[in-house]
């Protein structure tokens, strides 16, 4: 009884803490507090006053990510993210004016080795040598004019804190945070950019990239198999591909191309940008307006027609290494527009949301099967329709056999039992909480402000979503479970750890091993 009265006590003191923040920053009081004006360009600039620190956060919101990259050219849009600390035609150069002639000619070099790179039929091993050496040249002669680094120089030496950006599958990003009376300096910054990008030093940072794919990617199993789970879970859409790209057309990608999808994907239109932080609307538009406008509009890209087609049985991917086992399964989920979207969060949530969800409980606590087990929704994005997925990494002397076995019984619970009260109570306070911290720092108040903005054309729809929420009940998430759940609509993928192999020394190795060696390769 005393345990009981200590949770009612806990929940009650939770519910009055949320009930204090929402209070404090309800919708009314952010429309007080915000405005947005989309420029002629197209580009969309929101500005939210909050003047408790002399500093202001921004989060530049490009409407484009991995999925947009161009068939052939995986990994541009993340490429391209990197570039943009490269500076512009005013910042990173000693002299723009002859680095762009030489600039020109590391293209026309380069476009002439791939030219020979790329013939399956009558390559010229001389000739390429010869091609590859100009194009270094060029290279060299380009890099004269560079000053490195001055872009992200110029804005830290400037206050800037957190100067990052990040390349998701559905949208680009670039954030960080800075003194308040720097904020035309950040506008001049930011619209340098995105307006007028230099593609330098293109080449030495797709080495940067290639070795980042290797890392991520090619030396670690568990990024093979995400990379292989991916790849087959999906059949058509562009989901599909690794956001870092597949090396073969990372390793081929062209500034030109980079310059394509710019042009294309980082027009105004396509831009949304919030501020936040002890800026004032009335003398801070008049800025931005001076720094942003000017920058050349375009139509905005045309919505991907590629439609991933339903799933009509189950698939599964099975590595064997001498490595930590792993298994992981994915169930395909409409996108971020769906009604059920909230009841997606609150499968999320009980199922799997800290140590008194339902997996955790299941296969760490009780049953010490798992070291680590959890669920996530969206994956690998949301604009377009993503995976429900699962996974768990066992602990030794168990199998991702048993982890699949012990992850279905607790999806057949969600199928077939309904969930309790205080579940489902649980859920709604966390997810309301969630979502009310994430307004409380201006850097999370700027990304949800740019987010909600960009998805769903009004940044009030923030607020919106605690309805949703609340809305919420039992019968949807059996509902729900019992729609995606299935067999058919499961793709699933394994590690299973193999004793490594011993590599045959050629003093052992016999004439038949020899020939068949031999015939194999033939």
């Amino acid at each position: 009884m005393v345990r009981v009265k200590s949770r009612v006590a806990a929940v009650a003191l939770c519910a009055m803490a949320l009930s204090w923040i929402a209070n404090a920053q309800d919708l009314a009081s952010f429309e007080k507090r915000t405005t947005i004006k989309v420029l002629p360009n197209g580009l969309t600039l929101i500005v939210c006053e909050r003047p408790e620190a002399p500093v202001f956060s921004f989060y530049t919101l490009v409407d484009a990510g991995s999925a947009d990259d161009p068939q052939g050219a995986s990994g541009l849009a993340h490429m391209f993210e990197h570039m943009a600390f490269k500076g512009s035609t005013e910042i990173g150069t000693t002299d723009y004016a002859a680095e762009k002639v030489a600039l020109a000619k590391v293209e026309s070099t380069y476009a002439a080795y791939d030219a020979e790179y790329r013939k399956r039929v009558g390559q010229s091993t001389a000739k390429l040598a010869e091609l590859h050496k100009d194009f270094e040249d060029a290279q060299a002669a380009a890099q004269k004019y560079v000053i490195p680094n001055q872009f992200s120089e110029i804005a830290e030496e400037n206050g800037a804190v957190g100067v990052n950006a990040s390349t998701e599958e559905d949208s680009t990003q670039y954030f960080w945070s800075m003194p308040s009376n720097r904020l035309e300096l950040w506008a001049y910054l930011e619209s340098q950019r995105i307006g007028q990008p230099v593609e330098r030093e293109f080449y030495k940072e797709r080495n940067v990239v290639q070795e980042e794919r290797r890392m991520r990617v090619d030396s670690s199993p568990t990024g093979r198999m995400i990379e292989q789970f991916l790849a087959t879970a999906y059949v058509s859409h562009p989901y599909r591909r690794p956001g870092v790209g597949w090396e073969s057309e990372i390793s081929q990608v062209s500034a030109t191309e980079a310059s394509a999808f710019h042009e294309k994907y980082y027009v105004p239109a396509n831009i949304v940008i919030a501020v936040v932080g002890d800026v004032k609307a009335a003398d801070a538009m008049p800025v931005l307006e001076h720094y942003f406008s000017p920058i050349p509009g375009g139509p905005r890209p045309e919505p991907m027609t590629t439609v991933e087609p339903p799933q009509v049985a189950e698939k599964s991917v099975i590595i064997r290494e001498a490595t930590q086992p792993f298994y992981i399964e994915g169930y395909h989920r409409p996108d971020y527009r769906d009604p059920d979207d909230s009841v997606y969060d609150a499968i999320t949530d009980i199922f799997s949301n800290g140590r008194t969800a339902r997996l955790y409980r299941s296969l760490v606590r009780d049953q010490s099967i798992a070291a680590e087990a959890q669920g996530f929704s969206g994956f690998p994005g949301e604009k377009y329709p993503g995976l429900f997925a699962v996974y768990a990494v066992p602990l030794p002397g168990h199998t991702p056999a048993e982890m699949r076995t012990a992850i279905h019984k607790e999806l057949d619970r969600l199928k077939n039992e309904d969930i309790s009260d205080a579940e489902l109570e649980r859920f709604k306070t966390r997810a309301r909480a969630d979502l009310l911290r994430g307004l409380g720092d201006n850097e999370g108040l700027a990304h949800q402000l740019a987010e909600y903005q960009t998805r769903f054309g009004d940044w009030r729809e923030l607020f919106r979503q605690l309805d949703k929420i609340d809305s919420v009940n039992k019968a949807d998430v059996r509902r729900v479970a019992n729609k995606i759940f299935t067999d058919s609509n499961r793709t699933s993928a394994q590690i299973d750890f193999v004793p490594p192999q011993r590599k045959a020394s050629a003093a052992n190795m016999t004439a038949p091993q020899t020939k068949q060696s031999a015939g194999g390769a033939k």
